[in-house]
C-alpha cells in the first residue's frame, strides 16, 4: 500500500472531490483526518471511509483561522507522532461568468485572499512541523485558468496562478528539509459536485457547454475526481520522492494547447 503508516489532512473534505481524495488515501493505507468548517460534513466522508475499514477522523476546523489550523495539527500530530502529508481543499467563493470591466472589486478580490490566506497558514503550519521531522508532502489543487488565459473567471484564475507560484516557492524553501510542495492542476470533472448539480437542470447551452470543455482536451473527455485522487495517492507517497516544486496537469491536455480544432477521423482498414 502506497501510503501505509502516513498521516494525511484533508482540509475542506466535503464529499466531491475532497471525499474522493479522502477515500483513495484510506485505501492507500493512509490514516485520514478530515477537516471542514462543518464537522457534519467531514463526519460523513469520515464514516463512510471507516464503514469501509479504512480508518478517518473528523474535526471542526476553520482554514482561515490560524489557531484553529495550530490546535488541529498538534492534536493529530500528539496522535499520530506525524504529519506526513496535507491538501488543502478549501472552496474559494469565487464569482464566474462575468467579464473583469463589470465586476465587482470585491467579487474578484475575493477568491484571491481566501486562497492565499487558507494556504499560506495551513502550509506553513504543517511546513514547521514537516521540517523537524525531516520528511512531508504538502499538495494543493489547482483548475485550467492556472495555465493558460481564461476569459470570464473573475479571481478565479488569478487565484489559481498565485497557489502554484506559493507551491513553488514553499518546495524551493522546505526542500533542504526534506519536504516536497506539489500542486495538481485539474479541469473540471464530471462526476464533481458542481457539474452534478448543473447538470441536474440540462439544457441546449449547458450540453454545449459540457462538449467546449471536451473539445478543448486533446484526449476528448475530462478528469474524473478517481484521476485526481490517483495522481494526488502517487504524489503523496514515495513512489514521487524527488517531484517537487511543479505543477502536474491533469487537464488531459487543455493547458498545454486548445484542440478544438482537432476532432477524431474514422480509422479505415
Amino acid at each position: 500500500m502506497l501510503l501505509q503508516n502516513k498521516t494525511a489532512i484533508i482540509y475542506g473534505a466535503s464529499p466531491s472531490l475532497g471525499g474522493a481524495i479522502a477515500r483513495s488515501f484510506a485505501a492507500a493505507g493512509a490514516e485520514v483526518f478530515l477537516t471542514h468548517k462543518r464537522i457534519e460534513t467531514a463526519q460523513k466522508v469520515a464514516d463512510e471511509i471507516n464503514g469501509l475499514h479504512g480508518f478517518a477522523e473528523a474535526a471542526e476546523v476553520d482554514a482561515l483561522d490560524a489557531d484553529s489550523i495550530v490546535k488541529h495539527l498538534a492534536s493529530v500530530k500528539q496522535k499520530t507522532g506525524h504529519i506526513d502529508i496535507i491538501f488543502n481543499l478549501i472552496g474559494l467563493k469565487d464569482t464566474q461568468d462575468i467579464p473583469l470591466l463589470e465586476m465587482e472589486l470585491s467579487d474578484f478580490e475575493r477568491p484571491v485572499h481566501i486562497a492565499m490566506r487558507t494556504q499560506f497558514l495551513t502550509a506553513t503550519a504543517a511546513g514547521r512541523i514537516m521540517m523537524e521531522q525531516g520528511s512531508g508532502v504538502i499538495l494543493s489543487l489547482t483548475a485550467t485558468p492556472g495555465g493558460i488565459g481564461y476569459a470570464n473567471v473573475g479571481g478565479f484564475g488569478p487565484a489559481c496562478c498565485l497557489i502554484e507560484s506559493f507551491s513553488r516557492n514553499l518546495a524551493a524553501e522546505l526542500g533542504p528539509y526534506g519536504v516536497r510542495a506539489v500542486n495538481i492542476r485539474s479541469a473540471g470533472s464530471p462526476d464533481s459536485r458542481p457539474f452534478k448539480e448543473a447538470l441536474q437542470n440540462p439544457g441546449e447551452e449547458l450540453n454545449s457547454f459540457f462538449q467546449k470543455l471536451m473539445d478543448d482536451t486533446m484526449l476528448k473527455q475530462l478528469p474524473m475526481m478517481e484521476d485526481i485522487a490517483n495522481t494526488a495517492v502517487f504524489l503523496a507517497s514515495d513512489m514521487a520522492a524527488k517531484i517537487t516544486g511543479v505543477t502536474i496537469d491533469v487537464t488531459a491536455g487543455t493547458t498545454a494547447a486548445l484542440n478544438y480544432k482537432v476532432t477524431k477521423i474514422p480509422f479505415s482498414q
